[in-house]
């Protein structure tokens, strides 16, 4: 998995940016938000990124800001929704509004981005509203919650990645590590965390 790029940044439109590094051009698709924040073409720029791998295609997608890159990796935990709408969502309304709606279970507003259903909506409120809310009160608590820069959390996100590759429900596997870190506490390793996860299995 690819944490971050950091390099030149090469071209930017709405979707997309492509960072230079040491003359690779790695092709990121961004959120309107990300857009809205990269500097100027031919400056230094530094995206947290998330690599989705299927079948048929290889994608990046980006993000400037590492929460919302944590609210991205959370929306797509979610069935029914992919990468595509992840971005879709994080593009239509700010990560502050997405996380407010889903704590406060406002589906309406949740279901008025394009391309999110009823049924989605309810399905995004049902599975991440406890999620974020202890989040929030972690914030408040003065933990990190960002799963990003430190190294316990890289840990988190390879071992989630493993789980997967494993045959694990990206969800399940999510609320397995949540488990296993609030009651073995966050400085496990990558093999310490998937032996954990497989043993509870």
């Amino acid at each position: 998995m690819i944490a971050y790029i950091d390099g030149t940044l090469a071209y930017k439109d709405p979707t997309l940016a492509i960072l230079d590094v040491h003359g690779i051009g790695y092709e990121v698709k961004i959120s309107l938000a990300t857009y809205s924040k990269l500097p100027t073409e031919n400056e230094k720029a530094k995206l947290y990124t998330y690599q989705h791998i299927k079948e048929d295609a290889n994608a990046l997608y980006g993000f400037l800001d590492p929460n919302e890159k944590a609210l991205f990796m959370h929306l797509i935990s979610v069935s029914g929704i992919g990468p595509g709408t992840g971005i879709v969502m994080v593009s239509s309304m700010s990560v502050g509004e997405i996380r407010h709606a889903i704590v406060n279970e406002d589906v309406r507003s949740i279901q008025s981005i394009k391309g999110v259903g009823p049924k989605t909506a309810q399905r995004v409120v049902l599975e991440l509203k406890d999620r974020l809310r202890k989040d929030e009160l972690l914030a408040k608590a003065g933990v990190d919650t960002v799963p990003l820069a430190k190294a316990h959390n890289t840990n988190r996100a390879e071992a989630l990645a493993a789980l997967v590759t494993l045959g694990f429900a990206r969800a399940a596997a999510e609320k397995t590590l949540d488990t296993i870190q609030h009651k073995h506490g966050n400085e496990l390793s990558v093999e310490e965390l998937i032996k954990f996860a497989l043993k509870t299995h």
